[in-house]
């Protein structure tokens, strides 16, 4: 099986760049010959292979299931058959929408009924293998057994083009399936038009994650077709009716005959896709849409170079790379145009692009930190796209996807993405708007909130009212109460330090002292944070290994996740269970405690497993680096390595959760180079185990910073010494600063563990 891309070669001067390591000898290096878009779609991966450039509206790709919650990104490795090519896919999520706009290439009788209301295999579907099938950044093929036809997709940012490979027909065609959906949402809409014998428009809204999403299209085809349009009402097998809407494209083909189709997408209305498509793709040159597609995944994954011998290593990390620019999704037309929170259209420049699908509660922890440092300018682009929907929605989003407020998961975690850019110097924002958009999204204040009636308890949950008032959540009056406080007090915990930097002295208090509420929760008798009732009592009977998906007092995770989630004031959380000493001894629990779950629903998040730290889910991601705040560096050392050998690998099945729109992903590269940000709005990196024998980064203004690791081995996992810019550091902690002014930083590596010391 081909779980590796198919390296292209390389075209001229359009791929070309030099290597960051510059020689005498220009270097030129193609970076996507490691990516391996595979990884992740097996397992809970949730990843799909198909063709996309980096933080582009429109996501070409096969898929392979309808239904479940592996079906979340509609591809899933374990699957033989391909239902078609859909337009529109979200990247590693746990919650599922999108998969608009599906087209599959047919020969002989096109069949498009079924009743059956559970099959994850569409009337049309193909069976193929995948020793035919290549992925790459940018582009995607495969071989539809079942046609005899060879699919090939590429994208820009806004538009898709595809080239099948016919064999010889009288009655060979395109299906244009506009009812199907993943996981077979509610269309609240449908329409299609042919405009004339190459070209056909469309469009629908849907209710699911999002309960309005708006998609148009225009599409156009190399060959001229007759058609039929299906519009009728069939009853399914469990008795409900169900709206069809589709296209049949019939024409004939010669043997070998390469048939083209160009689609452009638009959430604001069929003109906008048709001019995203005709400024995009003008013509119908495949192979230069691909090539650029290539030429911009270049650029991106250049920022960072990494030196190893271990190929397997190298297609991890830019593997990885390539899963941290899928999302955020551009949301504006080539016009500037775009559907704004409120639902109606908008105009911008093209200074201030509107992005969507920001998946908040997983990337603010390593996914915006790595933007801070390879791209701070897209990272304020998506801060003020964010400040846009507060403007027009009333409020920052939790969970935005097709500027839609979806009130998934919790905390307000725009806010440490905002404070975390501004206090590392990075703020091309409006910092005044910013301010008071973080202190809007901690108070209680249902008014003036643009959402759908389900979403707002979600969205401005009573839990904040709680927090703001008596102190604390009750969990007799609120679920996940413990998830939702300790989240609080640190984003609170961010806000004052914006106060802080501001020179707000009023809010400084405040909102320190509500990101000391995580104390209320330490049961000193269990040594967990445990939930406490409206009256001051814990809840009983409590198990710190219990788990009820969303329906208990955490959130995807147990107490012993939990009980860590304090990045802010590690000294404080050591304090409250006795001393370093006594936390260390608690922390070693949670490595090696007895892995098993218990609960009637256990959270399938809880994933990636030692001991009881999971590392498949994101409250676990920061644990590890607490041990260099208790002065033993070498368990972050160890621990993090064992991550290394664990939890990723160059295969489908390669994540040990889901990708979560790159946190996965970030988390890999951050720590693979040696550092990782617990806190993000303090602008200090945690050392750990660097993977590679040297990683050079690309920062703004042509500064480059190096990390060299010498004595690197798989025993030498631990640090002996660290010496930055000439000096020996003597804790494991460096600034933000640190990397941007530029520099080297020289780690010596030996198979002991060993505190750090200045050496003579």
């Amino acid at each position: 099986m081909k779980y590796n891309i198919i390296i292209v070669s390389c075209i001229g001067a359009l791929l070309s760049f030099s290597s960051c390591n510059k020689t005498q000898k220009d270097t030129t290096v193609d970076y996507t010959e490691y990516v391996n878009p595979f990884i992740g779609t097996g397992g809970h991966g949730h990843t799909f292979p198909g063709a996309v450039v980096p933080n582009g509206m429109i996501q070409p790709s096969p898929d392979t299931r309808i239904d479940g919650w592996d079906a979340c990104s509609g591809y899933h490795f374990s699957d033989s058959l391909i239902n078609g090519f859909s337009h529109t896919h979200v990247s590693g999520t746990g919650c599922c929408d999108y998969g608009d706009i599906l087209i599959m290439p047919t020969v002989g009788e096109q069949k498009y009924v079924s009743t059956d209301s559970k099959s994850q295999q569409l009337p049309y579907a193909s069976s193929f293998s995948h020793d035919t099938e290549i992925a790459e950044p940018g582009y995607y093929s495969v071989f539809l057994d079942t046609y005899g036809v060879k699919a090939e997709l590429s994208a820009t940012k806004r538009a898709a083009i595809h080239r099948y490979t016919f064999p010889k027909s009288d009655n060979a065609g395109f299906i244009i399936d506009m009812d199907y959906s993943l996981q077979r949402q509610n269309n609240l809409m449908m329409d299609i038009q042919v405009i004339s014998n190459t070209e056909i428009v469309g469009s629908k809204k849907t209710e699911y994650w999002t309960f309005e999403q708006p998609v148009y299209f225009y599409a156009k085809f190399s060959k001229p077709f007759v058609h039929q349009i299906i519009d009728d009402t069939i009853t399914l097998d469990n008795g409900k009716p169900y709206a069809l809407k589709k296209a049949l494209l019939q024409f004939a083909t010669s043997q070998d005959e390469e048939v083209l189709a160009k689609i452009g997408i638009s959430a604001v209305d069929i003109e906008g896709a048709k001019a995203n498509l005709e400024t995009e793709i003008p013509t119908w040159n495949f192979e230069k849409v691909r090539t650029d597609a290539k030429a911009d995944w270049n650029k991106y994954l250049s920022k960072i170079d990494i030196q190893t011998d271990n190929n397997d290593q190298k297609e991890i990390f830019y593997s990885a790379m390539y899963h941290t620019a899928i999302s955020p999704n551009i949301f504006t037309d080539v016009d500037g145009r775009y559907l704004g929170q409120d639902q109606k259209i908008h105009q911008t420049d093209e200074e201030n692009p509107t992005y969507t699908v920001f998946s908040l509660w997983d990337t603010f922890r390593a996914l915006h930190p790595l933007l801070t440092i390879i791209d701070p300018d897209l990272n304020n682009q998506f801060i003020r796209s964010l400040l846009k929907k507060h403007d027009e929605g009333g409020i920052l989003p939790m969970w935005d996807l097709a500027s839609g407020y979806t009130g998934t998961m919790i905390g307000y975690h725009a806010v440490p993405v905002i404070v975390d850019a501004y206090m590392k110097g990075s703020r091309d924002f409006d910092v005044q708007k910013a301010f008071e958009a973080s202190i809007r999204a901690a108070e209680y204040d249902t008014t003036g909130i643009i959402c759908p009636d389900l979403v707002l308890p979600h969205l401005m949950p009573m839990a904040k009212y709680y927090k703001n008032t008596l102190g604390y959540v009750p969990n007799d009056k609120d679920n996940e109460s413990v998830a939702k406080a300790l989240e609080f007090a640190y984003d609170d915990w961010c806000i004052a330090q914006f106060a802080k930097a501001l020179g707000d002295s009023a809010n400084y208090e405040k909102y320190s002292q509500f990101g000391k509420a995580y104390e209320h929760y330490f049961d000193k008798s269990t040594g967990f944070m445990r939930g406490k009732n409206s009256k001051g009592e814990w809840r009983t009977p409590f198990n710190p290994r219990a788990s009820n998906h969303r329906d208990d007092d955490y959130c995807e995770g147990t107490a012993w996740q939990w009980t860590w989630f304090v990045p802010h004031d590690v000294e404080g959380l050591v304090s409250l269970m006795g001393g370093k000493e006594a936390f260390s001894a608690k922390l070693d629990s949670l490595f090696t405690a007895e892995s098993a779950l218990e609960g009637e629903m256990v959270s399938a998040d809880i994933t990636g497993l030692i001991g009881q730290y999971a590392h498949g889910n994101e409250p676990s991601h920061h644990i590890i680096h607490m041990y260099n705040y208790i002065d033993k560096p070498w368990r972050t050392q160890e621990l993090i390595d064992s991550v290394f050998q664990t939890q990723y690998f160059n295969a489908p099945d390669g994540l040990s959760g889901n990708e979560d729109c790159g946190q996965m992903s970030a988390w890999y590269i951050l720590n693979s180079m040696g550092f990782y940000q617990v806190a993000p709005g303090n602008p200090v990196y945690s050392i750990g185990r660097p993977l590679f024998n040297e990683v050079t980064i690309q920062l703004p203004q042509n500064k480059n910073f190096k990390i060299r690791t010498e004595n690197n081995s798989k025993e030498n996992k631990y640090i002996e010494k660290i010496v930055l810019n000439g000096k020996q550091l003597d804790k494991p902690f460096f600034h933000h600063e640190d990397i941007m002014n530029g520099g080297e930083m020289i780690i010596s590596m030996t198979n002991q563990p060993t505190i750090l010391q200045k050496t003579n």
